[in-house]
């Protein structure tokens, strides 16, 4: 049995227990997948998983309230992002099944986008989408083109430490063994420029947000969209002026809303519609609250994020000694 058949079946097994499932099922085109809400052994037929199943699914979830029996189908990263919801008591473990995925990676549309392009294609023209050996296979204006994952994976996968779901109820496949290592060596090559460099650069990358809020809404752990900070009129803290300091003021307190929560999901840079790499941001907090307090979100359900709980003593603070 496949693991889609798997999963398939034990969706069918627990879906008189819940209201919905959420899963992913084909998108728009041959190369997109969309969020699929089933309610029923007929919608189960439309589940699909496969490397192009990249939404994190858990951003859903806070949606429904506690009135609702909510099952959700996550990969490692995703159900890092429940786990966080649950340590926040977002949602409640008695109203949320998991049925928990292994996964090797998936794909990045930005990549692939401009692995056409660099063979004179349009990503737009692609009309069929499989897997094969280990290659992203599309037939684009009557070519066969095979594109190794290693070349349009996402960066996140290629440092993640978490392949399999760190929570489930159900789990299908067989999970995945080896993990690479995460060094954050991305965010230490950053910090060896130079305090201006490194300005001009953000500089650069925020004039070009739109402040669509794609990033914030895309996000697992932004759950205050009715209140954000960024469009509240009492207090008004951020004009809707369109210049570099309100959308640095924004993404910065988006970033730090997010630090020690934060799951590295790359949510926000995936829904981004002008590739801001707004994951570098939140991944330097990442690195610093793991120094810091040596954390990382999403890992524990047990464990408190160190910035909303407080302690007289940090274990790896020496707070009295300064």
């Amino acid at each position: 049995m496949s693991l889609q058949d798997e999963l398939k079946a034990q969706i069918v097994k627990r879906l008189p227990e819940l209201d919905v499932v959420i899963g992913w099922g084909q998108g728009y085109d041959s190369l997109h997948r969309t969020p699929l809400f089933i309610t029923s052994e007929a919608d189960v037929d439309k589940l699909v998983f496969d490397p192009l199943c990249v939404h994190n699914l858990s951003t859903y979830l806070t949606r429904y309230g506690s009135a609702k029996r909510i099952g959700v189908v996550v990969k490692g990263c995703d159900s890092r992002s429940v786990v966080e919801l649950l340590q926040e008591k977002l949602i409640h473990r008695d109203k949320v099944m998991v049925f928990g995925l292994p996964c090797e990676g998936v794909a990045d549309l930005g990549k692939v986008k401009r692995a056409l392009a660099a063979k004179d294609l349009d990503m737009g023209r692609v009309r069929a989408a499989s897997f094969a050996d280990g290659d992203l296979v599309v037939t684009v204006s009557g070519q066969e083109i095979r594109l190794p994952m290693a070349e349009v994976q996402a960066d996140k996968c290629g440092r993640c430490r978490y392949h399999n779901a760190v929570i489930h109820d159900e789990f299908a496949g067989q999970p995945i063994t080896e993990a690479a290592p995460d060094t954050y060596a991305d965010v230490a090559a950053f910090e060896e420029q130079t305090l201006e460099e490194r300005m001009e650069f953000w500089r650069e990358q925020m004039e070009r947000c739109v402040r669509c809020y794609a990033c914030r809404n895309a996000c697992p752990l932004c759950v205050c969209r009715d209140y954000c900070i960024g469009q509240s009129r009492e207090p008004n803290w951020v004009s809707q002026r369109d210049g570099l300091e309100e959308k640095f003021f924004f993404q910065m307190i988006h970033a730090t809303h997010l630090a020690g929560r934060c799951t590295e999901c790359g949510e926000c840079e995936r829904a981004c519609p002008v590739d801001i790499p707004l994951l570098l941001l939140k991944r330097k907090l990442g690195k610093e609250i793991l120094e810091l307090f040596d954390y990382r979100a999403g890992t524990d359900p047990d464990a408190k994020p160190p910035l909303l709980n407080f302690k007289v003593q940090e274990d790896t603070i020496n707070e009295r000694g300064w």
